[in-house]
């Protein structure tokens, strides 16, 4: 029986099979497992994979051919057949996830639609922020498991068929995390293309290799990984055949020269022979050598002689999101957080205000949810629109709002998708002037129930920052009470809250308009006396 891990949570009691599919640059993967939200774990229940090379397509061509698609279509149709016998029918229990190869093709839209139509799979395009974050989920068991390896800085490293994914560790919070244009399919397709030698080829790597890690150095001015934390089926593979037993779910720990022994070994023998002797097929042989060839290169550039290789994948990452549907666990809202104020002091916000804000905006949406009607994931953005309302004064006072929208949405922020993005940049836009108009760039694009959603986040945060109007943190929380069609809102604090509730009515028209109630600020010991 599959070991279970454990993932911390906040979810109803209740077990439920789920699956995810996974539209890869070489093949379609399928996970079934078993979420028991009680307790928190997931056990593996079962496991497809078809090799189709949509990377082929995309990478040099820049669309994906009808064949290719048809293709998909035929294994995607083998995996509905597989979940109905499974039972799993509910949409909100399957996800299907693409990442670069269909990301970058010109005719993404075309394929994510022939696929539905033959399927009823609605493919999420994962962006590049997305998937660190599914795979800083993935590092965390290993993070509560394995500390001792996780004492000082570790860098993350995953390379698939059409990108290399980054994550900068310092102990268990991230604090660099991107993807580079270098994959193992991506760069044997290009090597066909231009027929190089072995030698030649090693050459273009070390030269795409290096490129990335001086990207890397000059973002990470005091970065000093003791650990290479390798991800991947490609370094997977070797670490099962130089140690002789399966990477289980504990990091495994591989010498740099004995790793680099193996890949010389690998890249010395003709893709077929490879393919014959490790009952492989025969796209994964050709990858194999590169893949394994960056994951050396950059433990050599960096100077980093101890190898981790865990057992972790994007779809593991998927899965243990699936455990809290309805927003972010404490783990990753803590890393987002973790950002925005790395962000905020970049552009010299003031971060006693902007924390203040954002507590205040929280507790408000707690007070208020019966009201709102939004899920956690909405008091996770909230709370990063208050920490980065104000961060646009860095370039002008004068239309800070606007300024502060452009910086987020430009910034990047660990984990955020691009619509998530735009949600959090909106809502940071209007903390003052204008309220959302359609002729709005950017709100305008977003469907109703996200327009809504950004309303309402936006009417919260212009309450809590009129609550802290002076800056000093006067008014510590708030408490809600409804009397018909008035909220009474019982400021806790401080007595004289005159200057609180002048600001107050200059900004609740928003909230009052869309939420129909009457606003009015007390102070709690007013209430009491």
């Amino acid at each position: 029986m599959p070991a279970e891990s454990t993932f911390s949570r906040k979810s109803p009691t209740g077990i439920e099979l789920v699956a995810v599919i996974d539209i890869g640059s070489s093949s379609l993967r399928m996970q079934i497992a078993e979420i028991n939200h009680g307790m928190g774990t997931i056990r593996h229940i079962d496991f497809f994979s078809q090799a189709v090379s949509i990377g082929k397509d995309s990478f040099l061509a820049g669309t994906i051919e009808k064949k290719t698609i048809e293709d998909c279509v035929m294994v995607l149709r083998i995996y509905r057949d597989k979940l109905n016998e499974y039972g799993i029918t509910n949409a909100d229990r399957i996800r299907v996830i693409a990442t670069s190869a269909v990301r970058e093709a010109t005719n993404r839209m075309a394929f994510c639609d022939r696929v539905f139509i033959a399927t009823g799979f609605e493919i999420e395009p994962f962006d590049e922020a997305e998937i660190h974050r599914v795979t800083y989920l993935g590092i965390v068991p290993f993070i509560q498991s394995q500390p001792r390896f996780f004492a000082s800085q570790s860098l993350v490293c995953e390379v698939g068929g059409g990108t290399t994914e980054l994550l900068l560790l310092d102990q268990s919070d991230v604090k660099f995390s991107k993807t580079y244009r270098l994959g193992s399919l991506r760069l044997q397709k290009m090597m066909e293309v231009y027929d190089v030698s072995i030698a030649k080829s090693r050459s273009m790597i070390e030269n795409q290799v290096q490129q990335a890690i001086s990207d890397f150095r000059g973002s990470t001015k005091h970065a000093r990984p003791e650990n290479v934390i390798g991800l991947g089926g490609d370094i997977r593979f070797a670490a099962n055949e130089i140690n002789h037993q399966p990477v289980g779910d504990e990091l495994v720990e591989l010498k740099l020269d004995d790793l680099e022994s193996f890949v010389n070994e690998i890249v010395s023998q003709q893709e077929d022979n490879l393919a014959a002797k490790y009952h492989m097929s025969l796209p994964d042989a050709q990858s194999l050598g590169p893949g394994l060839l960056i994951q050396v290169m950059i433990a050599r550039r960096l100077k980093v002689n101890r190898f981790l290789v865990g057992k972790s994948n994007l779809r593991d990452g998927v899965i243990k999101e699936m455990i809290e549907p309805r927003g972010w666990s404490d783990t990753i809202q803590t890393q987002i957080v973790q950002s925005a104020i790395r962000l905020g002091r970049k552009f010299k916000f003031n971060e006693n205000h902007a924390r203040h804000v954002a507590k205040l905006a929280c507790n408000l949406f707690d007070e208020l949810k019966d009201l709102h009607q939004l899920t956690s994931r909405y008091r996770g953005m909230l709370e990063l629109a208050c920490l980065l309302h104000e961060i646009g004064v860095y370039i002008s006072s004068k239309s800070r709002h606007k300024h502060s929208a452009y910086l987020i949405r430009n910034s990047g922020l660990f984990g955020m998708g691009e619509r998530d993005i735009d949600m959090v940049a909106l809502v940071a836009r209007y903390h003052r002037g204008a309220i959302p108009l359609p002729r709005h760039d950017i709100y305008s694009q977003l469907g109703r129930k996200s327009r809504v959603a950004v309303s309402k986040m936006a009417a919260i945060l212009r309450i809590a920052k009129s609550l802290d109007v002076k800056r000093k943190q006067r008014v510590k929380s708030v408490r809600a009470e409804f009397k018909g069609n008035r909220l009474d809102l019982i400021g806790k604090g401080t007595v004289d809250i005159t200057m609180e509730q002048l600001e107050l009515r200059q900004n609740v028209g928003m909230f009052e308009v869309i939420f129909g109630k009457e606003v009015s600020l007390l102070s709690s010991r007013t209430v009491y006396e």
